[in-house]
C-alpha cells in the first residue's frame, strides 16, 4: 500500500515515515524543507534498510503535487506538512493561513482529482484553547487562542464538511498534545535551527552547550512546584499512533473522527528538567522568567477514546523519553 506523507522529513514526519517503513507501507514523502534537512532522508533509509520516494515539493504548488499523484499510485495520506510555532504564528498569520490552510485545501483538491480520499490528519491540544476542564477530552470546546490553533480548527472543518459532501471521504484528526523524545536508533529527533520553540529541544540544546540557560517561563502556578504542566508524549509512541489510525480507516468503509493523543498525565516543567538532569547526571543552568500570556497553567489529555477506537496506548513514561533524548544528543552533528 502506497502513502503519501506530507512534511515527511520533519521531526514528526521522520518518525511516522520510519514506522510506516517498518510495518510494510511504501512512503512517498513530500517537504519543502522549511523545518527540515534533507539530510533526514538518508538516515530514514538508514534505520529502515528501504528506499523512499522524495520529492521537494510546496504543497501550494498544484503542478508539482499533482505530478506526484500522477506518478505513485497512491491509497491514502498522512498529512503533517505547516507551519507549526505557536508564538510565532501570532507574529505571521499570513505565513500560517497560507501554509497550512491554503496548503491544506490544495493538498485536498489534488486528492479529489485522483480519488485518493483517505487521511490522517496532524492536528493539536491547541484547538482547544485554555482548557475548561482536566483531562481534556475530545467533546471539550473548541476555541482557539493563536493563529496556529486557528489554522487547524479550519482544516478540521474543511475535512469535516468534504466528508459530509462525499461519503467516499474518511480522515481521522489526530489532536496530540506535547511529542518529545527520540528514535531508539538515536539517529533522528527533534534538533530545531535556531533557538527552539518547545521545552526539551531546548533543554537539549542547553545540554549541548549552544545555549547557556534554559528559560522557564514563571514559578508561581497552582502547581505542585510552581511551574506549568503539560502532557509529553514519546515521539514513538506519536508515530505508531499514525500507524494506528492509518489502518483503522483503511480497514473501515467510512471513519469521520478526531482523537486525542497523549498519556493522560501531566509533568510540570521542573519534572521534566529533573528526569533528564537524571538520564544525564549534568545540571542544566536555568533562570526563571515572568509567566507569557496565554500559557495555560495545566494541560493532560483524556485518552480513552484512542484507546478504545485504535487500540492505542502510550508505552514510554517520562524517564525513557528523556532518556532517548540523551542517546540522540550524543549524535548530533
Amino acid at each position: 500500500m502506497n502513502i503519501l506523507l506530507t512534511g515527511g522529513l520533519g521531526y514528526i514526519g521522520s518518525h511516522v515515515a520510519v514506522t510506516l517503513l517498518n510495518a510494510g507501507y511504501d512512503v512517498v514523502i513530500v517537504d519543502n524543507l522549511v523545518n527540515s534537512e534533507i539530510k533526514t532522508l538518508n538516515k530514514i533509509e538508514n534505520i529502515t534498510n528501504k528506499k523512499v520516494c522524495f520529492n521537494e515539493i510546496d504543497i501550494r504548488d498544484d503542478e508539482k503535487l499533482n505530478k506526484v499523484f500522477e506518478s505513485n499510485n497512491l491509497d491514502a495520506v498522512i498529512h503533517l506538512s505547516g507551519l507549526k510555532a505557536v508564538g510565532e504564528s501570532v507574529l505571521l498569520p499570513l505565513d500560517y493561513y497560507s501554509s497550512n490552510v491554503s496548503g491544506s485545501i490544495s493538498l485536498f483538491k489534488i486528492m479529489k482529482k485522483h480519488n485518493v480520499k483517505k487521511i490522517v490528519f496532524s492536528s493539536s491540544a491547541t484547538v482547544y484553547g485554555n482548557p475548561q476542564y482536566l483531562p481534556i477530552d475530545e467533546n471539550h470546546p473548541i476555541t482557539a487562542i493563536n493563529p496556529y490553533g486557528s489554522t487547524k480548527i479550519m482544516i478540521e472543518d474543511i475535512l469535516l464538511d468534504l466528508s459530509n459532501s462525499d461519503n467516499d471521504w474518511s480522515f481521522i484528526s489526530l489532536r496530540y498534545f506535547n511529542p518529545i523524545g527520540s528514535h531508539e536508533s538515536a539517529i533522528i529527533g527533534d534538533n530545531p535551527v535556531g533557538l527552539p520553540n518547545n521545552l526539551m529541544p531546548y533543554i537539549l540544546k542547553v545540554h549541548n552547550g549552544e545555549i547557556d540557560h534554559l528559560r522557564i517561563f514563571g514559578n508561581d502556578y497552582n502547581t505542585s512546584d510552581g511551574t506549568g504542566i503539560r502532557d509529553y508524549i514519546h515521539i514513538e509512541d506519536l508515530a505508531k499512533g499514525h500507524l494506528d489510525a492509518l489502518e483503522y480507516i483503511v480497514n473501515h468503509e467510512k471513519v469521520i473522527d478526531f482523537i486525542n493523543l497523549g498519556t493522560g498525565k501531566g509533568s510540570s516543567v521542573m519534572e521534566v528538567l529533573n528526569a533528564f538532569e537524571t538520564v544525564s547526571n549534568k545540571k542544566i543552568p536555568f533562570k526563571i522568567y515572568p509567566k507569557r500570556e496565554g500559557d495555560a497553567e495545566s494541560c493532560y489529555a483524556d485518552v480513552k477514546k484512542a484507546e478504545k477506537i485504535l487500540n492505542w496506548k502510550s508505552k514510554h513514561d517520562l524517564i525513557s523519553m528523556c532518556n532517548s533524548v540523551y542517546e540522540y544528543s550524543k549524535n548530533i552533528k
